[in-house]
């Protein structure tokens, strides 16, 4: 793809022209500055036994690894079919990167992974898979720092955006996401691993009948930290549960993991929530269900204006967050403010 250094090097996926592809991986390093233009479509076998020499163990369909400088662009679309093999677009080690324009439907796993990458800007893509479809994250994100993710539209069988361990100086804007569940940081922890996330921003995105809006998940016995989260200017439209952090999550994925379970947990600080507006078809608004062993700290609610669409009292179900009477008032402030916001529209 890219070899010697010069001229930036380009491959083109023609438009109003449709490409059947195998997996592939694009190595690195490369010499130049390296575009992969794609105007047309790129479409998966629809059958598994199709494949030709299938790796099971990558599971991966179009990775690029060690390649700097890369551009993704353009109005063309990936199509997975729903096959049960592959993550679509696979980023590893992508220092430089950028994404633009592209579509990507029914992914069977996650549709963009980034993985090991340092300066990501992703902007104007659609990622689309049915509501039930499981593990079909839009993006992925681990290990990497300073991404930037902007103006686009994630619609998906899970997280519209998961950031794992690794994360840090993250900014996530103007993103619709629905269906889903939500955006997320985490699942962290899980098997006693050490989490480290920290100075991530989400703001001015819509959560249109998610399960989750703002979400924040680690499991038990997990170590590390996530601090410094900013969410704030969210729209709720019909999401199940707007504002939640669970540090008692179990993630199916991974095996029962008992040592230390009840010793240690993945500590979370310094996290605002800031400006949210919308409806609920609950009645719990706000959600914290955080660690008697590492309770959460300095967690701050400005401006909630979240309704139950039956008109219902607003409630918030808070555990050990800067210790019960923290909890406490930050229950009273958000009701408050809440009826407060409320006298103010009628």
């Amino acid at each position: 793809m890219c070899g010697d250094e010069g001229d930036t090097k380009t491959i083109l996926v023609p438009s109003s022209q449709t490409f059947l592809l195998q997996p592939l991986q694009f190595q690195g390093p490369c010499g130049s500055s390296p575009v992969f233009q794609m105007d047309g479509e790129i479409v998966a076998p629809s059958d598994e036994s199709l494949w030709l020499n299938l790796d099971q163990k990558s599971k991966k369909w179009i990775s690029f690894s060690n390649v700097n400088d890369l551009t993704v662009v353009g109005s063309g679309s990936i199509n997975g079919f729903g096959s049960s093999f592959w993550e679509s677009l696979d980023f590893n080690n992508c220092n430089n990167l950028k994404i633009s324009g592209i579509t990507s439907k029914d992914s069977p796993r996650n549709h963009i992974s980034i993985d090991s990458c340092n300066i990501v800007m992703i902007s104007n893509i659609q990622l689309f898979a049915p509501e039930t479809s499981p593990n079909t994250d839009g993006i992925d994100i681990s290990t990497s720092t300073n991404v930037d993710i902007s103006k686009s539209t994630i619609g998906t069988g899970d997280d519209c955006i998961a950031l794992n361990t690794g994360c840090v100086n993250i900014n996530i804007t103007e993103i619709v996401c629905g269906p889903g569940h939500g955006i997320s940081i985490g699942s962290l922890g899980a098997n006693g691993q050490v989490a480290k996330v920290e100075n991530v921003q989400v703001t001015h995105c819509i959560f249109n009948k998610t399960t989750n809006g703002a979400r924040i998940k680690t499991c038990q016995g997990g170590e590390g930290y996530v601090k410094h989260i900013y969410f704030e200017h969210i729209t709720i439209i019909d999401a199940k549960n707007p504002i939640i952090i669970d540090q008692h999550y179990v993630d199916k994925g991974h095996s029962s993991f008992e040592s230390n379970k009840d010793s240690e947990a993945v500590a979370i600080s310094d996290v605002k929530f800031i400006d949210f507006h919308g409806t609920t078809p609950n009645e719990n608004i706000i959600t914290l269900n955080c660690s008697k062993i590492k309770p959460c700290k300095n967690i701050v609610f400005n401006d909630i204006n979240i309704t139950t669409e039956e008109g219902g009292k607003p409630k918030s179900d808070c555990n050990y967050v800067m210790g019960n009477s923290e909890c406490i008032k930050s229950r009273l402030l958000f009701l408050q403010e809440t009826k407060s916001n409320r006298k103010k529209v009628g």
